[in-house]
This record gives structure tokens, C-alpha cells and sequence, in this order.
């Protein structure tokens, strides 16, 4: 028998250890810390710049996205994981797949949680996959489902996967000759493929809901007003204000000179963005500083939008 055919079989031998764990309980009657509560709601629609009606008001509902919030243990954790979880992941430790990151997760909704709603869970191991090699390394995925019920009555499901591996050997190479630190690159896809073309035109381009006329920023493929998906865009005029602002001094970033401000600025148009100021010095920079929009080239490669400042 060839190594090649010897490890494929010691792999599938560990797979079935770990697929007995399937169907095993994760957490069992887990408690929410809080009840729904309206100060949770609107700071996470503060954050994500939700302004949809229908999360105020004395008939609010949670954002179905939230699901998870209610279930999270935060600093202190929580005390209901099972030992099966603990199992398996000390068995994939075992093995050697002691690093872990989160890959995906699925939520499926079913009733609207409101203020008030006292929330339960149970959490299973829904599958453990086999061997599989990425570019982090090799080792397994494990998906849990945690069933959220409301007031004893189910009302969505959360999926949350993670990948337990053997971090990859890094090949040894040549040093190279240290090159100047780029920028991120921006994240460009079929939702703000627009916004990233009107910067290469120099114009800010802010959606326009077709059907209630509610601008917004940033793109989304979906009005967050009224839900619908049909959109044009309106040029900014570049004229705008600081919001509010932050100073950045650590930690150090590769392409960036701390300290820093970035700005959250509100365009003349009312709609807000996050962008770095230029023409004052970090410290000059303050809430209601006026601002005008410019294009800066970062790179061959790469322009962005930000807002220049004066002292004036």
C-alpha cells in the first residue's frame, strides 16, 4: 500500500471520529443576557445606518439581522456550551488543527423579534466535513445551527461555520527588495461597480431610490426606505461638513503616516461617508469643519475621494 493511499485512509478513519459528533448538542437551553430592547436596536441601526421607520416607534421590530446579537455571551461568555462541542474541538486540536477562522454563516428568519422578547436557544453540530486543504491550511469545517426562539416560540435559525486547521508551511523565500506599502484596495462588485466608476470620471455618485426618492450612501442594492431595487444615481456637489471625526495614532498601518484624521463627513446632500481629510493638520480638524470633495491619486493605480479642509 502507497503512503499516498495510507494517509487518505488514516483521514478517513479521524473523519468518521469527528462525524460522530454530528447531531450532538452544542449549547442546550441557552438565555439571552438581554430581553429585545430598543436601546440595542437603535444603536445597531446608529452603526449600520439604518434609518428605516419600522425599527422606532411603539410597534418596532428588531432588524431580522440582529438574530444573533440576542444570543451573544460578550466578555463574560456563557456558561451553556455542551461538552460535545468541547470534544470535538479539543480532537481537532489534537490533530493539530489548532488555528480557526469563521468562514460564512447563514440566518433564516421566521417571525420578527420585538422589545420585550425573552430569548432562548439551542445550538447543534450540524455537520463536520472531511479533510479539506485551503490556502490557510488544512483541516475541517465545522457548521453549528442555533434554533433562536422568542417567547418559547422558534424565530430564526443562525448557521455559523468555522475552519479548523493546520496553518500551511510558508515557503522559504528570497528577501526581496522592500517596495513601498500600497493602500488597500477597495472591494469592488456588482453593487458599487457604479460608485467605483464615477471616481475614475472624478464624480461622486450617490444612489437614488426611483420609486420614493430617498438617497442613500453607501451603495446597496436595495432601497433601505421603501425596499425597492431600482436605483439611478445624482452627482455630489463635493460640498459637505464634519460630522464627526477620529484620530488615528495606533496601531501603525503599512501606506499610512500616524496620526491621522478620518472623517465622517455629511454631504450637502445629507447623506454621510467616511473619508480622510486633507489641507489642515490632524489636530485643526473639528465637528462642522466645512470640507470640500477632491480626488487624490494614492498610486498608479489607485484614486479615492476625500474631503479637503481650511484652517479659514
Amino acid at each position: 500500500m502507497t503512503a499516498t493511499a495510507d494517509g487518505a485512509e488514516e483521514a478517513a478513519r479521524f473523519h468518521a471520529l469527528l462525524k460522530a459528533f454530528e447531531g450532538q448538542p452544542a449549547a442546550t437551553a441557552g438565555q439571552g443576557k438581554d430581553a429585545v430592547n430598543e436601546p440595542m436596536i437603535r444603536h445597531w441601526c446608529e452603526a449600520m445606518g439604518d434609518a428605516n421607520p419600522v425599527y422606532t416607534g411603539p410597534d418596532a421590530i428588531a432588524p431580522p439581522t440582529m438574530l444573533q446579537a440576542w444570543t451573544m455571551g460578550g466578555l463574560s461568555g456563557h456558561g451553556d456550551r455542551s461538552s460535545a462541542y468541547d470534544e470535538l474541538l479539543a480532537l481537532l486540536d489534537g490533530a493539530g488543527c489548532t488555528s480557526v477562522v469563521a468562514t460564512d454563516c447563514e440566518q433564516e428568519y421566521l417571525r420578527p423579534l420585538r422589545p420585550g422578547d425573552a430569548i432562548t436557544f439551542d445550538a447543534v453540530i450540524e455537520s463536520v466535513s472531511p479533510r479539506k486543504t485551503t490556502k490557510l491550511g488544512t483541516g475541517h469545517f465545522v457548521t453549528t445551527r442555533m434554533d433562536v426562539h422568542a417567547n418559547g416560540e422558534l424565530a430564526g435559525t443562525h448557521r455559523f461555520r468555522i475552519l479548523k486547521y493546520v496553518p500551511a508551511a510558508k515557503k522559504p523565500t528570497e528577501p526581496a527588495k522592500k517596495k513601498p506599502a500600497q493602500r488597500p484596495r477597495p472591494v469592488i462588485n456588482r453593487d458599487n461597480q457604479g460608485f467605483w466608476d464615477g471616481v475614475r470620471a472624478h464624480k461622486l455618485l450617490i444612489q437614488r431610490c426611483t420609486a420614493c426618492a430617498t438617497l442613500r450612501f453607501p451603495w446597496l442594492p436595495g432601497c433601505n426606505t421603501c425596499g425597492s431595487p431600482d436605483w439611478d444615481t445624482v452627482e455630489a456637489s463635493g460640498a459637505g461638513t464634519v460630522f464627526s471625526y477620529v484620530v488615528m495614532h495606533h496601531p501603525p498601518f503599512p501606506a499610512f503616516d500616524p496620526p491621522y484624521a478620518v472623517a465622517l463627513v455629511e454631504l450637502a446632500e445629507g447623506v454621510r461617508m467616511v473619508s480622510n481629510i486633507t489641507g489642515v493638520p490632524y489636530d485643526k480638524v473639528r465637528i462642522g469643519l466645512p470640507v470640500q470633495l477632491e480626488f487624490l491619486r494614492v498610486d498608479e493605480e489607485l484614486e479615492l475621494p476625500v474631503f479637503r479642509g481650511s484652517e479659514a
